[in-house]
């Protein structure tokens, strides 16, 4: 399958990067990052120390306003502690939950790893208030900031901040645009192991609030049935999801599993920022590691990891060149919490550093833990 994915890449790609060409309609775009990460358990600890470097390419073509294609690449070079003292490392690194395997270990060393993944690549067919999109794409269903259980296709976890474009699914879109503020959807998508989440969503606005209803069959397993909102109160934004999810099997012997989130954001004058989030689920997952919690496999269904989590920040716009912020999560059934400071600079036009700190605390398989991440890192975008 890789070959064909090369064969085609190159057919659409060779003939746009010739010497001479100058098509308008041809976009390159990315970044370049540098960071240095270190986890421990407290200062007077041992360290694990990493460093990663991370390319991303992203490529468009547009043949008029009908037809685009886009092809976006995640280059990334790992060296540190992690790589030496984890021998699965790579193998999680390259793997990839897509019907198509479209992630490669171009180099794997005892030192270093060089892995390269095609996480967006696809076709887009626009016709009067009709969409098709066929590929790997992202498709967002979310309303709210944190946590999103009507995101049915590609969940992803808060606390992988630099992977800012988050996942994308092998899937086929049909969109359909009745008026400016409605939209029916229909997708289909395949996973790694041919298992297939189907689903329909209608999105409309009545009251100033955008409003949705989404229903479908996920993961091969789970029947699901869901609505979210996001709207505003005064000058408060106001946001939620609600997604029911009913196993197919023992259909009759279960009453599935249901989340719930709402939260509030403001913009302040400044361009502070403050967000609040709360959410319940009746059958939140056992975790058995902190891994579990920080770096497991996520689905919209496996979100929670209490019956109630609480979830706040507050970015502070000190000038126009740096941001100060903090936040927080609550989740009480782990006798646990998360708690983080961050801090943004803009060094000079499109480079910027970021400072960040995880710490987390709660008890997992009977045994409590504490975790801190610290990261450093310099973007260049382009």
């Amino acid at each position: 399958m890789k070959k064909y994915f090369l064969a085609l890449t190159s057919a659409l790609l060779i003939p746009l990067l010739s010497p001479g060409q100058e098509d308008p309609d041809f976009r390159v775009s990315g970044y370049f990052t540098t960071m240095q990460s270190a986890m421990f358990d407290s200062l007077s600890g041992p360290f694990i120390n990493d460093f990663l470097i991370h390319n991303r390419l992203n490529f468009s073509y547009s043949a008029g306003s009908q037809v685009a294609v886009v092809l976006e690449l995640r280059n990334r070079l790992f060296t540190g502690d992690m790589l030496r003292l984890n021998p699965s490392y790579p193998e999680m690194i390259a793997a990839d939950r897509g019907w198509l395997d479209l992630s490669w270990n171009i180099i794997s060393r005892n030192s270093f790893l060089l892995n390269t993944t095609a996480d967006r690549f696809y076709i887009d067919l626009n016709y009067e208030k009709f969409q098709a999109r066929i590929g790997r794409q992202r498709i967002n269903w979310g309303q709210a900031f944190v946590w999103n259980p009507n995101d049915i296709f590609n969940a992803y976890s808060f606390f992988d901040f630099d992977y800012t474009e988050r996942p994308g699914s092998d899937a086929v879109r049909l969109q359909y645009f009745p008026s400016w503020s409605s939209a029916i959807e229909a997708v289909v998508k395949a996973g790694y192991d041919d298992k297939i989440t189907a689903a329909g969503l209608y999105r409309w606005n009545k009251w100033g609030y955008d409003m949705q209803l989404l229903g479908g069959f996920m993961d091969g397993s789970d029947l699901v049935a869901g609505a979210g909102w996001s709207g505003n109160l005064f000058k408060t934004s106001f946001r939620g999801e609600a997604t029911w999810f009913r196993p197919v099997k023992n259909f009759s012997d279960t009453s599935g599993v249901f989340l719930v989130t709402a939260g509030i954001d403001r913009v302040f004058s400044d361009n502070s920022v403050f967000q609040f989030q709360v959410m319940y689920c009746n059958e939140p997952p056992d975790l058995s590691s902190f891994s579990s919690l920080y770096s497991g496999t996520l689905s919209a269904k496996n979100l929670a990891f209490s019956e109630f989590s609480a979830f706040g920040s507050f970015t502070w716009a000190a000038n126009p060149l740096l941001s100060l912020g903090t936040s927080a999560m609550w989740f009480p059934d782990l006798e646990g919490y998360f708690a983080g400071p961050s801090l943004d600079y803009s060094m000079a036009e499109n480079v910027d550093f970021t400072l960040i700190w995880q710490h987390f605390k709660g008890r997992f398989a009977g045994e409590k833990s504490r975790i801190n991440l610290v990261f450093v890192r310099i973007k260049y975008s382009f």
